[in-house]
């Protein structure tokens, strides 16, 4: 078993006047609302649906919400821009009328991640790296939080048409410092920037596996680290079960396990209550 990694150890300015602090493994919740989410699709479509989900992964211990309005399961179509906002943008307004928890808005468009801005969110979530609208990195760097940059080999629709990596580690480490340079070359403070090696995203089973078992090789980029291997399909690959997404829950928490103690700094996670206990359970073994 890995020993424990370094973490980052500091405050994140978030909007107005709030910092997201590190230092512990923080948890972001998964708020899909999307017809067509691989995991739990279709569940959270009306607002309302959307709301009282939020306010319960806040009551079981969530640190972040991250909400989604576009699925990026493998072979998903990209969604119009008015239909993601259609599904977001109520949902912040009304998380925010109750919690100032941190919110980051999971988006690869620009327009979404502004109006999400102006409506309460905290952080940009990008899965495409700032890479598939030209206006991303304008908003991004006008915004005063947290950008989330992640690895994908191509897109949703194409990401798992045969991913090959020579150095799965070393490749997606040069992708990471390519990107941290295109951020500073665009006013970005890098101090901002949150890195995501993107579990499921353009990976075979043995890439997952490598980068979860070794993430503590980001660790020279000096930059917090997220892990989001959640109920993805790797689990039932190795579980050899078949058992749908929302029943990988065991295998999940043997991933955030793994990620802890390899640095992981925040731990997207969809079973946040379970989440939240077992590290809790983790900490105390640690401590006793």
């Amino acid at each position: 078993m890995a020993g424990a990694a370094t973490r980052i150890n500091e405050k994140m300015t978030l909007p107005r006047g709030r910092f997201l602090e590190l230092g512990r493994p923080l948890v972001m919740g998964v708020l899909n609302v999307t017809p067509d989410s691989f995991s739990d699709g279709g569940k959270l479509e009306t607002t309302e649906r959307a709301v009282a989900k939020a306010d319960s992964m806040i009551a079981d211990g969530c640190d972040i919400l991250d909400i989604g309005g576009e699925s990026s399961r493998p072979g998903s179509e990209p969604v119009p821009l008015e239909e993601e906002l259609i599904r977001t943008i109520k949902v912040i307004e009304a998380v925010r009328k109750f919690s100032d928890i941190p919110i980051s808005i999971d988006t690869t468009k620009a327009g979404v991640a502004y109006q999400a801005i102006e409506a309460g969110a905290d952080i940009i979530n990008d899965i495409s790296a700032l890479r598939f609208d030209e206006n991303m990195v304008t908003v991004a760097a006008k915004f005063n939080g947290p950008v989330i940059l992640m690895h994908m080999l191509g897109t949703p629709k194409t990401m798992q048409d045969k991913p090959h990596y020579d150095d799965c580690i070393g490749e997606i480490s040069r992708f990471f410092s390519e990107r941290l340079e295109f951020c500073s070359a665009h006013g970005i403070d890098t101090a901002r920037v949150i890195l995501d090696p993107g579990i499921g995203f353009g990976k075979r089973l043995e890439d997952n596996l490598e980068l979860i078992k070794k993430l503590d090789r980001f660790s020279e980029l000096g930059r917090p680290l997220l892990m989001g291997a959640s109920r993805k399909s790797f689990i039932a690959m190795i579980a050899g079960n078949g058992v749908s997404a929302d029943k990988r829950i065991g295998g999940s928490l043997a991933a955030v396990f793994y990620a802890m103690q390899t640095g992981a700094d925040i731990i997207r996670v969809h079973d946040v209550a379970e989440t939240v206990e077992a590290i809790k359970v983790m900490k105390a073994i640690e401590q006793a």
